[in-house]
This record gives C-alpha cells, structure tokens and sequence, in this order.
C-alpha cells in the first residue's frame, strides 16, 4: 500500500519534514569531504552529497550549493582561490565527517580531529586518512533562476587512491575502499554489491563482469 503526497501536502508540511522528505527523493547520494583553504590560510572541510560527475574528457565534477545568502565558507573559498579537494568518506571517520557539518569558528579539521594533508605542491588540504583524494580547480558557477542554488563546475587536476582498487578497466571498486554513502542529510551507509553487469544491448543478454 502507498501514501500519496501532492505538492500542496508537501509544501504545507513542517519545514523538517519537508526538508528530510524530499531530500531522500534521490535514493541514496555520494558524499564527498570537500576541503578548501581561505586565501588568510585558514583551513576548512564540509560534508557534501550534492557531487556529481558531469564528464570524462575532460574530467568534471559539479557541485551543488544551496543560495549564498549568508556566509558558506567552502563555496566562498573555492571561488576566491580556484581550488578544492574531494575525499572520500569510510566507516571510520563517518561520525568525525558529520561533525564537519557544525558551525566551528575554527577550522573543522581542528574541531573533528581529521588530519590534514597536501600532497605535490597542490594548495588546497586533503584528509589524510581518506582512500580516495581529488585535487579540483574550478571553472565556471552558475547561479540558477529557479531557486538561488549555485551549480559550480570543477576539473580533475589529480586523483590519490589505493592501488588495490583499481581495476585494469578503470572501474574503481568503492566497496574495497569502503566508501560511505548518505540518504538524506545524516544517515549513513556502507554500499553492497549485487553485480556489475556487462554493456546493455538489444537482444543481447547480459552478462557478470
């Protein structure tokens, strides 16, 4: 049996439920340790699950801000130094990601006890115990009409990620790295493999890789 929401019940519902409802609408999302470092060189490191892969040639991420109607320090930092890093998040730091999200005065690598990391010269800190790092510059933002959110496009400059987990392909095995996912704004969850299938053809049948 199904319960039935319209628009009109969704939007004259409780700002929190409104919020938590439509949010896990997309099913389970990515999410991303996105660290920056302000041009007075404080550091700062945010939990985001709005990363999405927007090409491969050449390779770019986009990332979703909500309207800069009051101070986002990440957003704020990657458009004044043109450069971010994605990490990746694992069962053993979830809590210390999460905590990222408060509003520390400080910086949140300080707050959370997550140790920074530069890796060749790149400027924008890295979380040193995460298993797969991305070095971002920025490219363009658009601001869209409909809602004030901020769309901000970044390129691939550089990836770190454990040996084991890449195969001969190219396909990255994020259950090795044991990469989180989130549903939502605050759970947590830890991906489980059905199948990797082969390449979807009419008439063809479809194959275990």
């Amino acid at each position: 049996m199904y319960k039935s929401f319209d628009l009109a019940a969704i939007m004259n519902a409780e700002q929190s439920f409104r919020r938590d409802f439509v949010n896990c609408l997309s099913g389970y999302k990515s999410l991303n340790l996105i660290g920056t470092k302000s041009k007075q060189g404080v550091t700062n490191l945010a939990p985001f699950s709005q990363v999405f892969h927007i090409g491969a040639s050449p390779p770019l991420v986009g990332i979703l801000f909500r309207p800069h109607t009051v101070k986002r320090h990440t957003l704020e930092n990657i458009l004044e130094t043109e450069r971010f890093t994605l990490n990746h998040v694992t069962e053993e730091f979830y809590k210390e990601a999460h905590l990222s999200s408060a509003r520390w005065e400080s910086s949140e690598f300080e707050a959370t006890g997550l140790e920074e990391e530069y890796l060749e010269d790149f400027p924008a800190p890295f979380v040193k115990i995460s298993p797969l790092k991305v070095a971002c510059h920025f490219v363009e933002s658009q601001t869209l009409k409909i809602n004030g959110t901020i769309l901000l496009i970044g390129a691939v400059q550089q990836v770190w990620v454990k040996e084991e987990a890449v195969g001969r392909d190219g396909f990255v095995d994020l259950n090795l790295l044991g990469t989180v996912t989130v549903s939502g704004q605050d759970e947590y969850h830890i991906g489980k493999k059905l199948g990797r299938l082969s390449y979807a053809k009419p008439g063809e049948k479809l194959t275990e890789k």
